[in-house]
């Protein structure tokens, strides 16, 4: 076979970069003209609805579970008694209490608030009122009976205990602290106790008993505290009145024994004379010292004799002068040397003048280096000479402090004394006047009273809060479920996710329909299915009206989305107008022959490709109606070999010049690479992607990976899409109903189509 290739049929090359989509009427939303976006509330209200029942079944079983809890458990009452907390202060003010009184008050206040929390308060109540004979604080009663008997079976059961009064109520206060609340009444004195109970006499009693408790409890601190700080006040006096003497008399001592009156006199004003003033000489002397240090060690470092870049050297007078007489006879040679010749007299003179120059010049500089060697010894050794005489000075100094110092501590060991003697002598007879001044720390202004309405459980409100969280976590879940859910579910979800057109959306087909969903289009002509494919068909011949012989690939991401499907009721509705042939090329699971009742010996693709065959022998005709078919044939070891072949371009050009439209049914473009090779000879690919169930990254990136290996998008057509379901939880509108095509009422399938301006040549069947 020696057939020619069309200029539009190239060899295969791979793209690094996608190519250009042809251009199309049916371009994808957003394409040139800015991406509509749904409002979100819209789309949270459709996920919503979508699961409407579930989420308020979910509602109704937590507020059921939660009323029979509710309902289950023990009713709690509480009493409240209100408490006056009194001034903490005596009858007797000094000035700084008149001053610091709100303050002090509000602290004493906050204090017998906690004091009221307290354990110890707590304790003596419970042992008041005995609570252990009540069964809710009873420690005794088996609160944890499943616990309990799940640890014997064990062998880990707690021991036996020998309960006392004393054990009962260490046991109890814990339970009974949690049930007691303590609240201060804003910008008052007045402290709120509240007491709850299973029995509402218990309640009232325990508030009013624990008020009157704390009463007690501090009278009986205040009468004990007393008592003590008398006692120790009274101790405390006679030790510190004998520590005061002692101090007095050994600062006495320490005086007469050191001759010492006054040591802040002329003797230290001298000594820090003398240091300020050592102090100062050392500094002037450290200065020179650098100074001569640093024109000393640059000296040093010279070892060729030239002391002219040491700038010490350099200012010297004696030196300047010899640098100038240097370079005046310098000079002076320079001209002489311009005038005459070398043996020249003059020239010779100057020479011998420039020399004696130049001696003397090195004369001055070593007589000055020397010099700045002794200076600086000279001056190291004055440095050497005040640091030590203001270190002996310094010791003088210190010698002085260290007696005044003692003095120091001396005197103050007896002031301190002295005031502590004077304050504990104060407080003993405040104390003693005092005890006689208190009052009692609070008072009862509002005893507890029972309460006839249990304050929990609250049921209504359990119930009804229940219900509100469950029916929140459901709606939550619904729209992370949504969230998660990556699938294509709507024809403008196709268009904004994959980035293409959509050239029709497919119905899901019903089970009874299954059986010959291969001829739908023939079968059922007024059907919503064979609708789809007359828009789909349109697409295609709206696409490229230029060009001859249309040919195109259709392929999808995964087995079962039904591409083999569209690609078979897609050329059957281009039959009835143009000369059309499906090609099946999937040559690893062929379905087109066997689904369209084929014998399964049938010549095609492969054997056409591998020239074993003709043309008229590969392609065979639909009976009842006008397509052609070319099966798969003979399955080929290597199939992929086969496409990428020359002979397989060749054919495909032979094929083209018999018809007007070709269709190519091809592999998934993920488990293979065949729809990626054949795609660069279609004039347009047709993406298949199966509603609800393509997840769209998967979908993209198989268009990404045709575009990239030279294919032409032609579109995108969704299949399986249930309208109902996608009208009321997307919306979206493209399907049957209300705006679809049922209300039409298409009569006949040929009152659609139109006779084929040319019969196909006669082929074998």
């Amino acid at each position: 076979m020696n057939l020619q290739l069309s200029p539009q049929n190239q060899p295969l090359v791979l793209a690094t970069a996608p190519q250009a989509v042809p251009t199309s009427p049916f371009s994808p939303l957003g394409t040139g003209l800015g991406e509509e976006k749904k409002l979100e509330l819209l789309e949270y209200w459709r996920s919503i609805t979508k699961r409407k029942w579930a989420i308020l079944g979910l509602g109704l079983a937590v507020a059921m579970v939660a009323a029979a809890i509710t309902f289950a458990l023990t009713p709690v009452y509480r009493s409240t008694a209100a408490l006056l907390i009194e001034p903490g202060k005596a009858k007797l003010l000094s000035i700084e209490d008149v001053y610091s009184g709100a303050s002090r008050d509000r602290e004493h206040y906050q204090t017998q608030v906690e004091i009221l929390k307290s354990r110890e308060v707590a304790l003596k109540t419970v042992r008041a009122l005995k609570l252990w004979q009540y069964p809710e604080y009873d420690p005794r009663v088996n609160r944890d009976g499943l616990r309990s008997r799940f640890k014997n079976a064990l062998g880990m059961a707690d021991p036996k205990v020998e309960w006392t009064e004393q054990r009962l109520a260490e046991a109890a206060v814990g339970r009974f602290a949690q049930h007691v609340s303590v609240e201060p009444v804003r910008l008052s004195s007045l402290v709120r106790i509240s007491v709850e109970a299973e029995d509402r006499q218990l309640a009232a009693l325990a508030a009013n008993t624990l008020a009157t408790v704390y009463i007690d409890n501090d009278r009986e601190a205040r009468l004990v505290m007393g008592q003590s700080a008398t006692g120790w006040l009274q101790d405390r006096l006679a030790s510190l009145r004998d520590k005061l003497s002692k101090s007095e008399q050994a600062l006495q001592n320490y005086r007469e024994q050191r001759g010492l009156v006054n040591l802040s006199g002329s003797a230290q004003t001298v000594a820090g004379q003398q240091v300020n003033e050592t102090t100062q000489r050392l500094a002037e002397a450290r200065s020179k010292r650098a100074e001569l240090e640093s024109a000393y060690r640059q000296v040093k470092q010279v070892t060729n004799g030239d002391y002219s870049g040491i700038p010490a050297v350099v200012r010297n007078t004696d030196v300047a002068t010899a640098k100038r007489l240097e370079d005046a006879a310098a000079s002076k040679l320079a001209d002489l040397q311009q005038r005459y010749g070398d043996q020249h007299f003059s020239i010779i003179e100057a020479k011998v003048q420039l020399k004696s120059a130049q001696d003397n010049l090195r004369q001055q500089m070593r007589a000055v280096t020397e010099s700045l060697s002794r200076e600086y010894e000279a001056a190291r050794d004055t440095e050497r000479s005040l640091d030590a005489n203001l270190q002996a000075a310094r010791g003088s100094v210190q010698n002085v402090n260290r007696q005044e110092f003692q003095l120091a501590v001396l005197e103050r060991e007896v002031q301190t004394n002295k005031q502590l003697y004077e304050m504990f002598m104060t407080r003993a007879k405040e104390t003693s006047i005092g005890s006689d001044l208190q009052s009692s720390v609070a008072r009862v202004v509002d005893p507890a009273t029972v309460n006839g309405s249990p304050i929990k459980p609250a049921k209504a409100q359990i119930v009804t809060v229940s219900m509100l969280l469950a029916l929140l976590a459901g709606a939550l879940a619904s729209l992370l479920l949504d969230k998660l859910d990556n699938t294509v579910k709507g024809a403008d979800d196709a268009e904004s996710r994959l980035h293409q057109p959509l050239l029709t959306a497919l119905p899901e087909l019903k089970a009874q329909d299954m059986a010959h969903s291969m001829r739908l289009f023939i079968d059922q002509p007024q059907s919503h299915y064979a609708e789809s494919i007359r828009t789909a068909r349109t697409g295609v011949l709206l696409s490229n009206l230029d060009a001859a012989t249309k040919i195109l690939l259709i392929t999808s991401s995964l087995p079962g989305e039904g591409k083999t499907t569209l690609a078979t009721n897609l050329a059957l509705a281009h039959s009835q107008t143009k000369r059309t042939l499906l090609i099946d090329a999937d040559m690893r699971r062929p379905q087109v022959g066997k689904r369209l009742g084929l014998p399964g010996s049938s010549k095609g693709l492969s054997d056409f490709v591998a020239g074993t065959a003709g043309m008229d022998d590969c392609v065979h005709l639909v009976s009842g109606t006008s397509l052609h078919v070319m099966p798969v044939g003979h399955v080929p070891p290597n199939p992929l070999e086969l496409l990428l072949s020359q002979r397989f371009r060749e054919s495909l050009e032979a094929l083209s010049q018999r018809f007007e439209i070709i269709l190519i049914d091809s592999p998934p473009v993920e488990l293979v690479s065949d729809a990626l090779v054949i795609g660069p000879y279609a004039n347009g690919v047709i993406y298949v992607v199966k509603a609800m169930n393509t997840p769209h990254p998967l979908a993209r990136k198989g268009i990404t990976r045709l575009q990239r290996g030279g294919a032409k998008m032609l579109g995108v057509v969704l299949n399986s899409l249930d309208f109902v379901r996608a009208r009321k939880y997307h919306g979206d509108y493209s399907g049957q109903g209300k705006y679809g095509y049922g209300d039409y009422g298409y009569q006949t399938e040929a009152s659609a189509v139109t006779t084929p301006s040319s019969a196909p040549p006669a082929l074998h069947s």
